[in-house]
């Protein structure tokens, strides 16, 4: 069998590592026990997480055991990474109602059965600390001076770093400190902005414990240009079904720029590289066919193969004639409303398809906006139910955005 760090290298997952050599040769001859940690920030994990559970996938394929480590306590402070503020204080009872949402989603991805992995919470250990023995006993190992070098902190000192924040690099550097103790964890695995908290962890336990432990971060999901993947119109992609549709979540990556579906293709699906490769070099119209794969598989391993399948009819149901489809966004009016006409903004607000009146009239004005087959040219322009045609009346945003609009 394959070595899994050549892998995920070959993938496209790895950014960085400490000690390399000594790390892969660690994955070739034992079953390794690694973690990841996921705070519960949100009640749905977002396309980011899902990159981390591929990865954790492929290493458990090959034979390793993932500790998944829901973040109770260190939720309770806040990671500053990749922040320009504070996150937002969450009562406990929310970050419990979080996790266990979490939990329930990395289980699509993650088997659990006959201790094939390990499900955690660092508040078992983390809301017991006593303040002055966790100071003598970890805080003496961290270095201030080395810690404001790391770049979570150094991009916020100018708008200010809170003393709670500060903290978070030592609790999870202590994390992976007492996963080493309790599981023999020696691999931290997450993001590459989480480089500098991965390290601290794996030089805490090699100093306290003088065990072997390596850092080892992933590739965060980018355009070409560099900017985080991930964001809709409404927000995050997320991966419950409530908060971005499986249509949703099928039409972003069937969108996304021809220059990422390679990339995308080796690290959110296990299609084989060769035909990763293949699809990826389809130039022309053709690269919308490896998109589509692209979008089915990744639709197919979030949301099952019938949502799938149901959001891949739907999109070439829509794309090839702008006919009905059953499985298309839609949304359910008001007979009387749309009888007397719906304001042509307040209806794009209604579908999503603009998150406020300023950008639906900036969509008007660009020409972006077409109801059935005739282009909106007005900010005054309404719908009406005159406008149905089978039912339904259809609304385009640009070139592939569909929404459907029906009586209730």
């Amino acid at each position: 069998m394959a070595n899994v760090f050549d892998t995920l290298k070959e993938r496209g997952f790895i950014a960085q590592t400490s000690h390399e050599d000594e790390l892969r040769e660690l994955f070739a001859n034992e079953r390794v026990t690694f973690y990841t940690g996921y705070d519960a920030t949100a009640d749905s994990l977002h396309v980011g997480h899902f990159l981390q559970a591929i990865a954790m996938r492929h290493m458990q394929l090959a034979g390793h055991r993932p500790i998944v480590l829901l973040g109770g306590g260190t939720t309770m402070v806040g990671d500053p990474s990749g922040r320009t503020d504070m996150r937002k204080m969450l009562s406990e009872d929310d970050i419990n109602h979080n996790a266990e949402r979490f939990k329930e989603q990395l289980s699509r991805f993650i088997d659990f059965s006959e201790d094939k992995a390990i499900f955690e919470n660092n508040a078992n250990w983390l809301m017991k600390l006593q303040y002055i023995p966790f100071l003598r006993e970890v805080g003496s190992e961290f270095s201030v001076n080395r810690m404001l070098t790391a770049e979570c902190f150094k991009s916020r000192m100018e708008k200010g770093l809170s003393f709670l924040e500060f903290n978070y690099m030592i609790m999870q550097a202590y994390d992976f400190y007492k996963l080493n103790q309790l599981y023999d964890c020696k691999v931290q695995c997450g993001g590459d902005d989480q480089w500098s908290n991965i390290l601290a962890g794996a030089d805490l336990v090699r100093r306290k414990s003088q065990n072997k432990a390596y850092a080892l971060t992933f590739n965060l999901l980018t355009t070409s240009d560099g900017k985080k993947m991930g964001k809709t119109m409404s927000g995050a992609l997320w991966l419950d079904k409530d908060k971005t549709s499986p249509y949703e979540f099928f039409q972003y990556w069937r969108n996304i720029e021809d220059a990422s579906v390679e990339k995308c293709l080796g690290l959110l699906t296990f299609l084989p590289m060769d035909e990763v490769r293949r699809l990826g070099s389809l130039e022309g119209n053709k690269i919308n066919e490896a998109k589509e794969v692209l979008a089915y598989e990744t639709t197919k391993l979030v949301h099952g193969k019938e949502e799938a399948d149901k959001a891949l009819e739907a999109a070439r149901a829509i794309f090839s004639s702008n006919s009905i489809s059953q499985n298309a966004p839609t949304t359910l009016v008001d007979k009387d409303k749309l009888d007397n006409g719906i304001d042509i903004l307040e209806l794009l607000k209604m579908t999503s398809l603009a998150p406020s009146s300023s950008e639906a009239r900036r969509l008007i004005e660009q020409g972006g906006i077409v109801v059935n087959d005739e282009k909106v040219t007005s900010k005054d322009f309404k719908v009406n139910s005159s406008m149905l045609k089978n039912d339904v009346i259809m609304i385009k945003k640009g070139k592939k955005t569909f929404h459907q609009v029906k009586v209730k």
